[in-house]
C-alpha cells in the first residue's frame, strides 16, 4: 500500500470531512436515547418490555419506509440538501415531543419517534457513503470508523446525561420532553448552519453508466447482481437485530437480574458505550495497517463467544462479557457498510439507501421481549444477538475467501 493509499482524509475534504461527522454525533445522541427511554416507560406508563418495544418499532420504521426515498431525494438532489431536509425532519420530531406530552398517551410519543426516525434515515444515507469518499478507498473503512467514533461518544453521552436525568437517586422521574426539547433546537440550529455551508459533490468514476440508471427499478436491478453487496446487506441487517437490541434490553437485563438499580443500570451502559466508542476508534487505527475483511471475522468471532457466556448465566462474568462485547462488535456496522459499497461506482447513492433500511433490525427487541416476557429468562433472549453475529461470521469468512 503507498503513503498515499495510507492517507485517511485528503486534505482538501478535511472541512466536509469534519462537518460531515458532527452528524454522526447527533444521531448517536438520538438513537441511545430510545435505550432509556424503553425501562422510563416501563415503569411510568406500566407497560410490558414487549409494549415498549413500540419505541424501536417506530423509529427504525422510519427508517424502512424513508431510506429508499431518502437515496431518490439525495441522488436528485445531492448530499447537502438531502442532510438539510433530514436535519430538518429530526428537529421537528424532536419539539413535537411538546404537544405529545399534553396529548399524554404512549401512541402519540410514537409518532413523534416516527418522524425522528424519518429525520435519522436521511442523515445516515447522506452521511455514510459521504465520508467512505473523502479519501482513497483503501482506507475508507478506517475513515468510516474514525466518524462511527463520535457516533459512540453520543450514544455515551445521551445514556448517562439522559439516564441520569430520567432515574434519579431521588426515586423522582425527569420530564422526558426536557431532552427531546434540548435536541430539537440545536438540530435546528445546526440545518441552518448546513443550509449555508457548501459540500463538495463526490464524483465517482464511470459515471457514464448513469444513463443506463435512470430509474429506481434499474438501479436495484442491477445492485442486486453484485453478490458482495447483497451479502453486506444480510450482514447489516443481522449487525443492526444483534446492536440495537443489546442496547435496548441492557437496562432491563441488569435490573432484572438484580444486580443494579435503574439510576446504576444507565451509568453501566454508558460506560459499555464508552468502551464502544473506544473500540472504534481503535480499528480505525487498526485498518490502516490490517484488512478490513480480516478484523472483521476475528471481532465477529468474539462477539459470538461473548454472547455464548452471557447466555450461561454466569452472574458477573456474564456482565463483564456483556461489556466486552461493546469493544468487539465496535466497528461492525461501518466496516460492513464500507466493504458492502466497494467499486459500486454511481450506484454508491442508491446502494447506502438500502443499507440504511437496516436499522429496522431494532424492530428484533420485539422479539427479545416476547422471550423474556414469555419465558421469564433473561438469559435465553440473547439467542436473538447470537444468531445475528454467526450471519457477519460468514460474511466475514466469505470476502476472505474472494479476495
Amino acid at each position: 500500500m503507498t503513503k498515499k493509499n495510507h492517507q485517511l482524509i485528503d486534505k482538501q475534504y478535511l472541512l466536509p470531512f469534519i462537518l460531515i461527522t458532527t452528524l454522526f454525533f447527533l444521531w448517536g445522541f438520538a438513537r441511545a436515547i430510545l435505550d432509556v427511554l424503553n425501562k422510563h416507560f416501563q415503569d411510568e406508563l406500566h407497560i410490558t418490555i414487549t409494549q415498549s418495544s413500540l419505541i424501536q418499532v417506530m423509529t427504525y420504521l422510519g427508517y424502512f419506509l424513508m431510506a429508499i426515498p431518502a437515496g431518490m431525494f439525495i441522488n436528485r438532489q445531492g448530499y447537502r440538501k438531502g442532510v438539510v431536509f433530514g436535519l430538518i425532519l429530526f428537529g421537528l420530531g424532536s419539539l413535537s415531543f411538546i404537544p405529545s406530552m399534553h396529548v399524554g398517551t404512549f401512541n402519540a410519543f410514537l409518532v413523534s419517534l416516527f418522524i425522528i426516525g424519518c429525520g435519522l434515515v436521511f442523515l445516515e444515507t447522506a452521511a455514510n457513503p459521504y465520508a467512505t469518499e473523502l479519501g482513497p478507498e483503501a482506507t475508507a473503512s478506517s475513515r468510516l470508523n474514525l466518524s462511527q467514533t463520535f457516533n459512540g461518544m453520543g450514544c455515551f453521552m445521551a445514556t448517562f446525561i439522559v439516564g441520569q436525568y430520567l432515574f434519579r437517586t431521588d426515586g423522582t422521574s425527569g420530564d422526558v420532553t426536557v431532552p427531546y426539547i434540548v435536541m430539537g433546537i440545536v438540530v435546528l440550529v445546526v440545518a441552518v448552519i448546513f443550509s449555508f455551508v457548501k459540500l463538495p459533490e463526490i464524483q465517482v468514476e464511470s459515471e457514464e453508466e448513469e444513463s443506463g440508471m435512470e430509474t429506481l427499478s434499474g438501479r436495484l436491478a442491477k445492485l442486486f447482481h453484485h453478490r458482495l453487496f447483497v451479502l453486506g446487506l444480510i450482514a447489516l441487517l443481522s449487525y443492526e437485530v444483534a446492536e440495537i437490541s443489546i442496547n435496548s434490553y441492557f437496562v432491563n437485563f441488569v435490573t432484572g437480574e438484580g444486580w443494579m438499580d435503574k439510576n446504576m443500570a444507565s451509568v453501566v451502559i454508558s460506560l459499555a458505550l464508552v468502551i464502544f466508542m473506544a473500540g472504534r476508534f481503535l480499528c480505525s487505527m487498526v485498518m490502516r495497517r490490517v484488512r478490513a475483511e480480516k478484523m472483521l471475522l476475528i471481532c465477529a468471532i468474539c462477539t459470538v463467544v461473548c454472547m455464548l457466556v452471557v447466555m450461561l448465566g454466569l452472574g458477573w462474568v456474564s456482565l463483564i462479557f456483556l461489556m466486552l462485547n461493546y469493544l468487539f462488535e465496535a466497528m461492525m456496522f461501518p466496516t460492513i457498510f464500507s466493504l458492502s459499497l466497494r467499486r459500486l461506482g454511481p450506484l454508491t447513492k442508491s446502494a447506502s439507501s438500502l443499507l440504511m433500511m437496516t436499522p429496522v433490525g431494532g424492530c428484533g427487541f420485539v422479539l427479545m421481549g416476547l422471550l423474556a416476557d414469555a419465558t421469564g429468562s433473561m438469559t435465553l433472549p440473547f439467542i436473538i444477538p447470537l444468531l445475528g453475529y454467526l450471519v457477519i461470521v460468514l460474511f466475514a469468512n466469505q470476502l476472505l475467501k474472494s479476495k
